[in-house]
């Protein structure tokens, strides 16, 4: 990766964003209600960085992740993060969840259990705090018995949902897809 910057990009979801720096991608943010939320956003999280147009290694990123928000099965698993500053148990939390495939989910508690003592509650303030979505795909962490939990993105559990239609997952709130990319697999 090059020097620290930014860029917006359009999904079907709406404008999202993405940063990086010379170890990785440094944030992400899902699709905020206008352009000037989406840069505070990515600047609070990543000071010192500017607007640019992304190296050819982000942009693969930026592509990728419009596909996975188009129904796309990709799971983005290999993208660099720049993990710098991110606590050790939010880190081992987000290892878990990126190894959660498009369509699928898990549990608070199952990620609580996998970590051998914390409370659900504990990897949902996690979730809150996850600076990489999708890429570390928070939206597919989901309450006990199927119901949705929280979202702490724009838009809310509403986008979680969102993201899991697309994605042809079913949790209480989704409606079942017949038709598009995710049903067809």
């Amino acid at each position: 990766m090059t020097d620290n910057g930014y860029a917006l990009f359009d999904t079907p979801i709406g404008r999202c964003g993405i940063a990086w720096n010379a170890r990785g991608i440094a944030a992400t943010c899902l699709a905020e209600p206008d352009a000037r939320r989406a840069r505070a956003r990515l600047a609070r999280r990543c000071p010192g960085s500017d607007e640019q147009v992304p190296p050819p290694e982000v942009q693969r990123v930026i592509d990728r992740i419009i596909a996975l928000l188009r129904g796309a099965g990709d799971d983005l698993a290999d993208v660099v993060l720049d993990m710098n500053g991110i606590p050790e148990f939010n880190a081992r939390i987000y290892a878990i969840i990126r190894a959660v495939p498009p369509g699928k989910t898990i549990t608070y508690g199952e990620i609580a259990k996998r970590l051998g003592a914390p409370e659900a509650r504990d990897v949902g303030q996690a979730m809150g705090q996850n600076p990489f979505p999708p890429i570390v795909p928070c939206h597919r962490v989901v309450a006990a018995g199927g119901k949705t939990g929280g979202f702490s993105a724009p838009g809310g559990v509403a986008t979680k949902l969102r993201m899991l239609a697309i994605e042809g997952a079913q949790v209480d709130g989704t409606l079942p897809l017949f038709e598009g990319p995710a049903a067809q697999r």
